[in-house]
C-alpha cells in the first residue's frame, strides 16, 4: 500500500517549521530530507525517522518500513513545535549527505 496525497500534505504541515525540509518519491513512498540530510521518510501512511539518539529520547515504538530494512521511529506526536525540535536535534546527530556520482 502506497502512501496517500492528503497523508504526505499531514506530514509536510507537521515539518513546517523545519527548515529547508524536502522529499524525493522512491516506489509509492517518500523519503524526508532537512538541510540535504536524509532523517526520515513515510512509509505506508507511517511518518517514520531514523533511530538515533535524539529519537529514541522521545519516540518509543521501533517499526519496520518495509522487508529487510532497519527499524525506525514511528512519530506518534503531533506537536509541530516537538518535531521541529526533534529533527533539529537529529540533524545535530546525523552524517552529511554523500555526494552522488554522475
Amino acid at each position: 500500500m502506497a502512501t496517500t496525497p492528503a497523508y504526505l500534505e499531514y506530514v509536510l504541515d507537521l515539518l513546517a517549521d523545519v527548515p529547508d525540509v524536502s522529499t524525493r518519491k522512491m516506489m509509492g513512498e517518500y523519503l524526508l530530507y532537512a538541510s540535504g540530510k536524509l532523517f526520515g521518510g513515510i512509509y505506508d501512511d507511517r511518518f517514520l525517522v531514523k533511530d538515533s539518539p535524539a529519537a529514541a529520547a522521545v519516540l518509543a515504538a521501533l517499526e519496520t518500513p518495509y522487508e529487510g530494512a532497519a527499524p525506525m521511529r514511528l512519530v506518534d506526536i503531533e506537536s509541530r513545535d516537538a518535531i521541529t525540535q526533534l529533527v533539529g536535534d537529529m540533524l545535530d546527530e546525523l552524517p552529511a549527505a554523500k555526494k552522488r556520482r554522475k
